[in-house]
């Protein structure tokens, strides 16, 4: 019977999401791998994780990507700047650089070799522009931040999904499922007590494996829907 896979966040630590992946879970094709998002930031190889990602798909496995805030951040950001002729855009693209910079962009325009957001390869902000936002399956709905309830269909709020950091679930607006998300890091035993105990409505796998000078933080998880069962990789690229 085919697995399910969810990666949250990876945020540019490319061997170890290889490492996850290749030699850890060691998917089937027959498999679905679910990437929660924020592939970019902080990390040494953003270029190289969405590589990663992309050669995945290329080689005919059955692979979902969500987008992230942090790809949301760059797609916006390259969209200022292609448009900085305008003062206007010019100055909201200079105040949106800065903050990119100061929340991991640095090492990310490393690993493309540039200089400059504007100056990264456009078929990767194009592959960001159109991840898509979440994924319904039967007793689970994948996103990457979260969902508005405080509206009718939290559905329509795209916004949300990549940013929002605490809202209250509401099960019957989404069919009594529950939420899988990262977008926040937290520690082991919060991970390892959300999947074990269906009291909580949501499971957050962000593990945060740029944290890992805090107890009970920095590795990336993946969880198997089917058993419920989680495979942890530390850090690798520190």
């Amino acid at each position: 019977m085919p697995k399910r896979w969810v990666i949250p966040d990876i945020h540019g630590y490319v061997k170890t999401a290889t490492s996850l992946v290749t030699e850890l879970i060691k998917p089937m094709r027959s498999d679905e791998i679910y990437f929660l998002g924020d592939y970019v930031d902080r990390g040494p190889d953003s270029k190289g994780v969405i590589d990663f990602i992309r050669s995945l798909q290329k080689s005919g496995y059955n692979v979902t990507a969500l987008k992230g805030n942090h790809e949301d951040f760059m797609v916006e950001l390259y969209d200022a700047e292609k448009k900085s002729k305008n003062p206007w855009w010019h100055n909201f693209g200079n105040k949106k650089h800065k903050a990119w910079l100061e929340i991991g962009g640095k090492p990310t325009l490393a690993s493309f070799g540039v200089q400059h957001i504007r100056e990264v390869p456009a078929e990767y902000i194009e592959w960001m522009r159109n991840l898509t936002h979440f994924v319904e399956l039967d007793d689970f709905v994948l996103v990457h931040a979260g969902l508005n309830f405080k509206i009718e269909n939290p559905f329509d709020d795209l916004q949300s999904m990549l940013w929002l950091r605490e809202y209250e679930i509401k099960p019957e607006k989404i069919g009594g499922r529950r939420i899988i998300h990262g977008h926040v890091p937290v520690n082991m035993e919060l991970i390892t007590q959300s999947i074990r105990n269906k009291f909580y409505k949501f499971i957050d796998l962000d593990n945060g494996p740029y944290l890992t000078g805090k107890d009970g933080f920095g590795n990336l998880v993946a969880l198997e829907l089917g058993s419920m069962e989680m495979t942890i990789q530390y850090n690798m690229d520190l």
